[in-house]
């Protein structure tokens, strides 16, 4: 699409050396300082990001929210109107968004208090045509904003659009999870990747990646990146910041010696 279509979006993220964006690492008193470098860089009068609205996956939001709690729906309720909803704006320009496409977050209001620097932001839910009738009306009851984007799965591209234009949105700070964020940079919507690194690693093999593909949304098609900087900060915590270059064009299904590669791994595995 085009980028004037959507806002500058940069994802944001910390990582361990092993990169993982969960796990026992963040829990350690070494990774917590008391100026944590990572939430500095957005949140704060001195951030080197000033984003309007932050984007997470499902997951993320249960994770540090609504900690997978199951929504009260009603029975009966009365008719909910096609298209999206925008409840009464609680007096932020800030914005909690979250992709939630069959409609499961929930949420008990529609404001976060003392939200990273922001006195408040405004929750604003992603979901499809698959998320219920009784969900809409729950949200509405609420008072919690929803956009509709795409049938079964979240169509990003309209998503971005409707940020853009019916939010305002100018800035648009992607923060995970590794499903989100591999989707919407392999579709090209993701300008800048800033990465802080932080000096642990605790060996998982079940906590989420940076990036994830997942069918249906994404493939492991690699993306290209253009390094913009390095910084050490002073929480022992390195900061990496990249432009987002695009898929690499590598034609891997004439690519013979990747292929011999492929059936040599499924030999051993057989």
């Amino acid at each position: 699409m085009n980028k004037q279509e959507r806002p500058y979006i940069f994802c944001h993220m910390e990582t361990s050396l092993d990169g993982k964006i969960m796990g026992k690492y963040l829990w350690i008193e070494e990774t917590n300082a008391e100026v944590d470098s990572f939430y500095a860089l957005f949140a704060g009068e001195s951030a080197a990001y000033k984003p309007q609205a932050l984007l997470n996956g499902r997951i993320t939001v249960e994770d540090n929210f609504t900690f997978y709690q199951k929504p009260e729906l009603k029975e009966n309720f009365a008719p909910v109107p096609e298209g999206d909803f925008l409840a009464q704006n609680p007096g932020t320009d800030f914005y909690l968004i979250v992709a939630d496409s069959a409609g499961k977050v929930a949420w008990q209001n529609g404001v976060l208090d003392d939200f990273y620097g922001h006195q408040k932001a405004q929750v604003v839910e992603l979901i499809t045509e698959k998320a219920s009738e009784a969900y809409k009306a729950y949200l509405r009851e609420k008072g919690i904003s929803y956009l509709v984007c795409g049938k079964d799965h979240i169509d990003a591209p309209l998503a971005c659009r409707k940020i853009k234009e019916t939010l305002k949105v100018e800035t648009l700070m992607l923060g995970g999870g590794g499903t989100i964020n591999w989707s919407f940079i392999q579709q090209g919507l993701v300008d800048e990747l800033s990465v802080v690194i932080a000096p642990a690693a605790d060996g998982s093999t079940s906590t989420q990646t940076l990036f994830m593909a997942k069918a249906g949304l994404s493939d492991d098609q690699p993306v290209v990146f253009k390094p913009q900087g390095v910084k050490l900060m002073p929480d022992g915590k390195v900061w990496l910041r990249y432009l987002v270059d695009g898929k690499s064009a590598h034609d891997f299904a004439h690519d013979s010696e990747y292929q011999e590669v492929q059936e040599m791994l499924a030999r051993q595995n057989s």
